[in-house]
């Protein structure tokens, strides 16, 4: 077996290990040079700089890398020659002897991961997350859990063949990465794969006040169970008086922020799923905590909270945030995904900072006072001019970070960094 693997970063480096270990013929292609020095110093026959299709000759299966869009020469090459495209997600899968679950969704999709892999680790059941919130599939080794947590994006699910969990969580559908699958139905269609080899005995669970979701869903040839974050669900999931009800069982909560209700509710149905206890999802679901860069306070100035949600990369993700506050000075911009922008402002946002790239864009868009400056270190500075007591000051982007900073993660510790500074001079 003749495998290229495309991508020489995480994922590719994790399914050419794994295809090496499997007795086949490993090549691997990345255009940066310098990303395929690790794998070349370990022996790999490694191709860089300008794509050849003659990297195809006498291939029988490529791996493709998320950084390579399904547009891209190299796959649409190998899919015109009759090669067996697959994700390095399909690949590894393909490996694994444990079941697992898989979680999907424009936002929140590594929240819940995260959660349903603490609920059933605190339950007794071995647990481990890998996918796209960290570790590759193919880099999980044998026998790695009882049970796999999946956070699977839709690079990933584009190309898969055989990949079936045995629960499936969609969160939310809203237009993202438009850059990678060229249109929303695309997009759809490859969030949709998740289940497409789900059987009765499956269950798909799904954010019931999402549109998208609950549309997806209800294409499922498997069991489907809808969760609310504001009212409790046809399938009886979702908030009351501070709680959240499971299948007429109430588990203390910390927060009624409709998003993460919806979260918690996703994982805790999953989890309970393969095995989570009811004691294993009330301890996590009462400790529940947002992760970096999702929501989280960062500092308190004159009267002002300073709101870090730089994971928020998409205009859905960030006009979800803005409906968590009552009074909001809104930070955003970047590089825009080739996204509508015009709807990352409700009726909470009284004032726009809009910075980087996507500046123009967002001020020719959105129906909020708008105030236009070049980066992040100006936005912030501006926002603390404008904030009045009572108000959040919301770092939500609604764009990739990639103008600026290297990464989502960078951003909003810069802007810790900025916010720490107001703090210090006050």
């Amino acid at each position: 077996m003749k495998t290229l693997i495309l991508g020489a970063a995480v994922s590719g480096a994790a399914a050419a290990s794994l295809a090496a270990r499997l007795g086949h013929e490993v090549s691997i292609y990345d255009r940066s040079s310098e990303s395929t020095v690790p794998l070349r110093e370990m022996g790999y026959a490694v191709h860089s700089g300008t794509w050849s299709d003659r990297l195809l000759t006498g291939v029988d299966l490529v791996v493709a890398s998320p950084g390579f869009p399904e547009h891209s020469d190299p796959v649409q090459q190998a899919l015109a020659s009759g090669i067996e495209v697959i994700s390095e997600l399909e690949f590894g899968t393909r490996q694994l002897t444990a079941p697992y679950v898989a979680v999907t969704g424009t936002n929140g999709k590594t929240t819940v991961t995260s959660t349903i892999t603490d609920i059933l680790i605190e339950s007794g059941v071995a647990a481990v997350s890998a996918g796209n919130i960290g570790t590759p599939v193919s880099g999980l080794g044998d026998d790695p859990a009882a049970v796999v947590v999946i956070e699977a994006s839709s690079f990933q699910l584009r190309f898969i063949d055989r990949f079936r969990p045995v629960a499936a969580g969609i969160v939310n559908v809203a237009a993202d990465h438009l850059d990678w699958h060229g249109s929303v139905s695309a997009y759809g269609s490859a969030k949709a794969r998740i289940f497409e080899n789900m059987s009765a005995i499956d269950v798909v669970v799904y954010g019931a006040d999402d549109p998208g979701a609950t549309e997806l869903a209800a294409s499922a040839d498997c069991r489907t169970t809808g969760v609310s974050g504001v009212m409790v669900s046809s399938d009886g999931v979702g908030p009351v008086n501070g709680s959240l009800e499971i299948d007429g069982k109430l588990f203390a909560v910390p927060t009624t922020d409709p998003s993460w209700l919806t979260d918690l509710g996703i994982a805790a149905v999953m989890a309970a799923s393969v095995g989570a206890t009811d004691d294993g999802i009330a301890t996590v679901l009462a400790a529940f905590s947002p992760g970096a860069h999702r929501r989280r306070t960062v500092g308190t100035v004159r009267g002002v909270t300073w709101i870090d949600d730089s994971k928020a990369t998409n205009p859905h993700a960030a006009r979800a945030a803005a409906e968590a506050y009552e009074s909001v000075v809104l930070l955003a911009g970047g590089r825009n995904k080739d996204l509508d922008l015009s709807t990352i402002a409700p009726g909470s946002v009284r004032h726009v900072v809009a910075f980087g790239e996507a500046a123009p864009s967002i001020a020719a868009g959105v129906g909020a006072p708008v105030t236009v400056v070049d980066d992040l270190a100006s936005a912030v500075e501006t926002a603390a001019r404008l904030a009045v007591i009572g108000d959040t000051v919301l770092l939500a982007p609604g764009c990739a970070s990639f103008d600026e900073f290297d990464s989502y993660a960078v951003r909003g510790e810069r802007f810790a960094e900025l916010v720490a500074a107001l703090e210090a001079a006050k």
